[in-house]
């Protein structure tokens, strides 16, 4: 009956996610003022993998994307709305092959939602301005937080610390003084 139950809440909750995040070719505002691409300008500007992972909640490929192994110092930022989310100076090798993050950058730009696709639940991180799927956290990572933020590199864009300033980032220049 427990695993009846269990099917159940997983198929309610898979029908109402799919319904909350189908997309529409309407453009969406949110509260802070950003308004989200239709999903035809998002085809058109994004890869398919990108579009993907950011739309259709899918998952890249471990040890086979951008940023798993990316060393080099600066910010990573949704690929869809440029919402500042991470940064290398919480970046960590976590050996999943994806990048991971201890914690945000910006934690008002990153959503945590429940899903059931593998049946138990997790938590999913989502931009919070543009609604992009970007990966999971989960409660085996590194202190200071023991949380491991597991991105989809197809879900980010890099802005080397060289060109925070040129991008539109120069507040965030501070965070590599030490280590120019």
């Amino acid at each position: 009956m427990k695993i009846l139950s269990l099917l159940v809440i997983c198929f309610v909750s898979f029908f109402t996610l799919s319904a909350v995040y189908s997309s529409d070719s309407a453009t969406t505002t949110t509260s802070s003022n950003y308004i989200k691409p239709t999903d035809v300008e998002l085809k058109q500007r994004l890869t398919p993998l990108q579009y993907s992972v950011t739309q259709n909640d899918d998952t890249e490929r471990p040890f086979n994307n951008t940023y798993w192994d990316e060393k080099r110092d600066g910010i990573y930022v949704d690929i869809v709305s440029g919402e500042p989310l991470f940064s290398s100076t919480h970046k960590f090798k976590s050996g999943t092959g994806w990048p991971s993050f201890y914690k945000p950058l910006e934690t008002e730009n990153v959503a945590e939602n429940t899903d059931y696709y593998l049946i138990f639940p997790r938590t999913e991180l989502r931009s919070t301005n543009a609604d992009s799927h970007l990966g999971h956290v989960f409660k085996d990572g590194p202190e200071p937080t023991g949380l491991r933020y597991c991105i989809n590199s197809a879900a980010l864009k890099f802005i080397p610390k060289e060109a925070l300033q040129k991008e539109g980032y120069e507040n965030y220049a501070h965070l590599f003084e030490a280590t120019k």
